[in-house]
Protein backbone atom coordinates (compact mmCIF):
# COMPACT_ATOMS: atom_id res chain seq x y z
CA UNK A 1 0.00 0.00 0.00
CA UNK A 2 1.46 3.39 -1.07
CA UNK A 3 2.19 5.32 2.15
CA UNK A 4 0.79 8.85 1.78
CA UNK A 5 0.78 12.18 3.58
CA UNK A 6 -1.79 14.78 4.15
CA UNK A 7 -1.46 18.55 2.91
CA UNK A 8 -4.45 20.80 3.09
CA UNK A 9 -4.37 24.28 2.08
CA UNK A 10 -7.58 26.07 3.39
CA UNK A 11 -8.95 29.56 4.22
CA UNK A 12 -11.70 28.21 6.58
CA UNK A 13 -11.29 25.42 8.99
CA UNK A 14 -11.10 21.78 7.40
CA UNK A 15 -10.77 18.18 9.46
CA UNK A 16 -9.24 15.51 7.76
CA UNK A 17 -10.75 12.11 9.40
CA UNK A 18 -8.32 9.94 9.93
CA UNK A 19 -5.63 10.90 7.36
CA UNK A 20 -3.09 8.99 8.46
CA UNK A 21 0.38 7.24 8.17
CA UNK A 22 -0.29 4.83 10.55
CA UNK A 23 -3.08 3.56 12.44
CA UNK A 24 -3.65 1.56 15.39
CA UNK A 25 -6.89 1.28 16.57
CA UNK A 26 -8.65 -0.85 18.83
CA UNK A 27 -12.41 -1.52 19.44
CA UNK A 28 -14.43 -4.06 21.87
CA UNK A 29 -14.52 -6.35 18.56
CA UNK A 30 -10.97 -6.91 17.55
CA UNK A 31 -7.69 -4.86 16.58
CA UNK A 32 -6.39 -3.62 13.74
CA UNK A 33 -2.66 -1.49 12.76
CA UNK A 34 -1.40 -0.67 9.91
CA UNK A 35 -1.45 1.76 6.80
CA UNK A 36 -4.63 3.08 5.36
CA UNK A 37 -5.14 4.60 1.80
CA UNK A 38 -5.60 8.11 1.38
CA UNK A 39 -5.99 7.25 -2.74
CA UNK A 40 -9.50 9.06 -3.51
CA UNK A 41 -11.47 6.11 -4.09
CA UNK A 42 -11.21 5.40 -0.60
CA UNK A 43 -12.38 8.68 0.81
CA UNK A 44 -15.88 9.48 1.49
CA UNK A 45 -15.91 13.68 1.29
CA UNK A 46 -17.90 16.16 3.28
CA UNK A 47 -17.52 20.14 1.69
CA UNK A 48 -13.94 19.61 0.37
CA UNK A 49 -11.78 17.93 -3.16
CA UNK A 50 -9.45 15.19 -2.67
CA UNK A 51 -6.45 14.84 -5.07
CA UNK A 52 -3.23 13.12 -5.21
CA UNK A 53 -0.19 15.68 -4.95
CA UNK A 54 3.65 16.15 -4.14
CA UNK A 55 4.53 18.64 -1.38
CA UNK A 56 7.91 18.76 0.63
CA UNK A 57 9.13 15.82 -1.05
CA UNK A 58 6.57 13.48 -0.01
CA UNK A 59 3.33 12.12 -1.33
CA UNK A 60 0.17 13.79 -0.08
CA UNK A 61 -3.38 14.08 -0.24
CA UNK A 62 -4.11 17.53 -1.23
CA UNK A 63 -7.54 18.94 0.67
CA UNK A 64 -9.36 21.63 -0.04
CA UNK A 65 -12.79 23.76 0.40
CA UNK A 66 -14.31 26.34 -1.36
CA UNK A 67 -12.93 29.47 0.16
CA UNK A 68 -16.51 31.12 -1.48
CA UNK A 69 -18.42 28.84 0.47
CA UNK A 70 -17.66 27.85 3.50
CA UNK A 71 -19.14 25.10 5.51
CA UNK A 72 -18.87 25.45 9.37
CA UNK A 73 -16.74 22.85 10.71
CA UNK A 74 -18.26 20.11 8.69
CA UNK A 75 -15.12 19.89 6.36
CA UNK A 76 -13.36 16.68 5.87
CA UNK A 77 -12.27 13.58 4.09
CA UNK A 78 -13.08 10.54 5.96
CA UNK A 79 -11.66 6.70 5.22
CA UNK A 80 -14.07 4.30 4.19
CA UNK A 81 -14.07 0.94 6.10
CA UNK A 82 -12.77 1.97 9.39
CA UNK A 83 -15.23 1.79 12.95
CA UNK A 84 -13.16 2.19 15.94
CA UNK A 85 -14.02 3.47 19.68
CA UNK A 86 -10.18 3.65 21.45
CA UNK A 87 -7.77 4.27 19.43
CA UNK A 88 -4.07 5.64 18.88
CA UNK A 89 -3.58 7.44 15.51
CA UNK A 90 -0.42 8.63 13.62
CA UNK A 91 -0.63 11.36 11.49
CA UNK A 92 1.58 13.85 9.37
CA UNK A 93 -0.05 16.93 8.32
CA UNK A 94 0.36 20.82 6.48
CA UNK A 95 -1.15 23.48 6.52
CA UNK A 96 -1.01 27.19 5.37
CA UNK A 97 -3.10 30.28 3.88
CA UNK A 98 -3.88 30.79 0.55
CA UNK A 99 -3.41 34.14 0.72
CA UNK A 100 -2.66 36.74 3.36
CA UNK A 101 -6.09 37.54 4.49
CA UNK A 102 -6.42 37.14 8.58
CA UNK A 103 -9.36 34.13 8.46
CA UNK A 104 -7.25 32.20 5.97
CA UNK A 105 -4.69 30.24 8.20
CA UNK A 106 -4.44 26.56 7.00
CA UNK A 107 -6.25 25.43 10.36
CA UNK A 108 -6.12 21.31 10.00
CA UNK A 109 -6.71 18.31 12.34
CA UNK A 110 -8.48 14.75 13.22
CA UNK A 111 -11.81 14.46 13.43
CA UNK A 112 -13.30 10.88 14.69
CA UNK A 113 -15.87 9.30 15.94
CA UNK A 114 -17.79 10.45 12.76
CA UNK A 115 -21.71 9.42 12.55
CA UNK A 116 -22.63 7.35 9.65
CA UNK A 117 -24.87 10.53 8.53
CA UNK A 118 -21.58 12.39 8.50
CA UNK A 119 -23.59 15.13 11.05
CA UNK A 120 -21.92 14.82 14.17
CA UNK A 121 -18.12 13.91 15.18
CA UNK A 122 -15.52 14.76 17.68
CA UNK A 123 -12.37 16.48 16.17
CA UNK A 124 -9.12 18.44 17.42
CA UNK A 125 -7.25 20.56 15.11
CA UNK A 126 -4.37 22.61 15.21
CA UNK A 127 -3.90 26.43 13.84
CA UNK A 128 -0.38 26.25 12.24
CA UNK A 129 -0.35 29.98 12.51
CA UNK A 130 -0.75 30.81 15.64
CA UNK A 131 2.02 28.91 17.19
CA UNK A 132 4.81 31.67 16.47
CA UNK A 133 2.47 34.69 16.46
CA UNK A 134 3.60 37.64 18.13
CA UNK A 135 0.43 37.95 19.82
CA UNK A 136 0.10 35.88 22.95
CA UNK A 137 -3.11 35.49 22.88
CA UNK A 138 -2.95 33.84 19.41
CA UNK A 139 -0.27 31.86 20.60
CA UNK A 140 -2.75 30.50 23.56
CA UNK A 141 -5.08 29.07 20.49
CA UNK A 142 -2.48 26.86 18.34
CA UNK A 143 -4.84 23.68 19.48
CA UNK A 144 -8.91 23.29 19.30
CA UNK A 145 -11.07 20.19 20.32
CA UNK A 146 -14.95 20.80 18.69
CA UNK A 147 -17.41 18.75 19.04
CA UNK A 148 -19.74 18.91 15.89
CA UNK A 149 -22.74 20.51 16.04
CA UNK A 150 -22.89 20.98 19.62
CA UNK A 151 -19.88 22.52 20.71
CA UNK A 152 -18.26 24.50 18.28
CA UNK A 153 -14.68 26.58 19.05
CA UNK A 154 -16.72 29.86 19.66
CA UNK A 155 -19.01 27.94 22.02
CA UNK A 156 -16.22 26.48 24.22
CA UNK A 157 -14.17 29.61 24.38
CA UNK A 158 -16.70 31.50 25.48
CA UNK A 159 -17.98 29.29 28.33
CA UNK A 160 -14.84 27.91 28.92
CA UNK A 161 -11.83 29.81 28.35
CA UNK A 162 -8.91 28.26 27.56
CA UNK A 163 -9.38 24.60 28.76
CA UNK A 164 -10.26 23.27 25.38
CA UNK A 165 -7.20 24.85 23.29
CA UNK A 166 -3.81 25.30 23.88
CA UNK A 167 -0.09 26.69 22.93
CA UNK A 168 2.01 24.19 21.20
CA UNK A 169 4.76 25.35 18.46
CA UNK A 170 4.01 25.16 14.70
CA UNK A 171 5.39 26.32 11.48
CA UNK A 172 3.04 26.60 8.90
CA UNK A 173 3.17 25.01 6.00
CA UNK A 174 5.93 22.39 7.78
CA UNK A 175 4.74 18.44 8.08
CA UNK A 176 3.67 18.31 11.86
CA UNK A 177 3.23 14.84 13.25
CA UNK A 178 0.42 14.72 15.23
CA UNK A 179 -0.52 11.50 17.68
CA UNK A 180 -4.20 11.49 19.47
CA UNK A 181 -4.69 8.89 21.57
CA UNK A 182 -8.59 8.52 22.66
CA UNK A 183 -9.92 6.28 25.24
CA UNK A 184 -13.72 6.64 26.41
CA UNK A 185 -14.44 10.17 26.70
CA UNK A 186 -11.15 11.31 27.14
CA UNK A 187 -8.13 12.41 24.53
CA UNK A 188 -4.70 13.66 24.44
CA UNK A 189 -3.02 15.21 21.24
CA UNK A 190 0.64 14.72 20.95
CA UNK A 191 2.70 16.77 18.58
CA UNK A 192 6.15 16.19 17.07
CA UNK A 193 7.05 13.45 19.24
CA UNK A 194 6.76 15.32 22.29
CA UNK A 195 6.77 13.29 25.56
CA UNK A 196 3.73 15.14 27.02
CA UNK A 197 -0.07 16.17 25.49
CA UNK A 198 -0.58 19.50 23.98
CA UNK A 199 -4.06 19.22 24.60
CA UNK A 200 -6.25 17.20 26.55
CA UNK A 201 -9.60 17.00 26.90
CA UNK A 202 -11.40 14.84 29.48
CA UNK A 203 -14.58 15.26 28.61
CA UNK A 204 -15.48 14.82 25.10
CA UNK A 205 -19.50 15.93 24.08
CA UNK A 206 -20.67 13.11 22.16
CA UNK A 207 -21.34 9.66 23.91
CA UNK A 208 -18.62 7.42 23.61
CA UNK A 209 -19.53 5.22 20.19
CA UNK A 210 -17.88 3.62 17.71
CA UNK A 211 -17.12 5.46 14.31
CA UNK A 212 -15.15 6.37 11.46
Amino acid sequence: MKRLRLILFTPPIILAMCPVNALYAETALAEASGLVSLEADNLTVKNVAVKPSRYRGSAAALVTVDPFNPADDATFAKVDGIAFTDFTLDVSVAGKPIDATSSARGFVGIAFRVSDDLERFEAIYIRPTNGRADDQLRRNHSTQYISHPGYPWEKLRNNQPGQYESHVDLEAGAWTRLRLIVRGSSARLYVNGAKQPALIVNDLKLPVSKGG
